[in-house]
């Protein structure tokens, strides 16, 4: 017998994925940034399979900020091994729109203020 998500009762949610992100620079945090996302989001290089609209859980570190910040949020962006230019396997983690997903939002663009609309390549566009 096999079991696929349709054989999850509705009384047991599934538990969202625990990721952990560090961003150590600001060059890896412009290229991992998804601003074009209305709560913002980032890029998080992983070998692990995810579909879109899972729901995460987030554990995020920016530079020299010793703090965690903990974001809930959803895949909305999946890059797969092999994928052409080279880009990195991943997928983008949309943040939610409650008030951590705002203060991690605020947080990485006051970082990348002067640079969000730049050229330069990302992980994602």
């Amino acid at each position: 017998m096999s079991y696929t998500d349709s054989n999850i009762p509705q009384s047991q949610p599934v538990r969202p994925s625990v990721l952990s992100l560090n961003i150590n620079s600001k060059s890896a945090l412009y290229a991992s940034y998804m601003p074009y996302l209305t709560n913002g989001g980032v890029f998080l290089p992983t070998t692990k399979h995810h579909t879109l609209g899972d729901k995460v859980f987030l554990m995020i570190q920016l530079l020299d900020d010793p703090a965690k910040y903990p974001v809930a949020g959803v895949i909305v962006w999946i890059t797969p091994a092999g994928a052409q230019r080279n880009k990195a396997q991943g997928v983008g983690v949309h943040f939610a729109a409650d008030e951590t997903g705002k203060i991690v939002k605020q947080k990485i663009e006051q970082i990348l203020a002067g640079h969000l609309n730049s050229a330069r390549p990302t992980h994602t566009l």
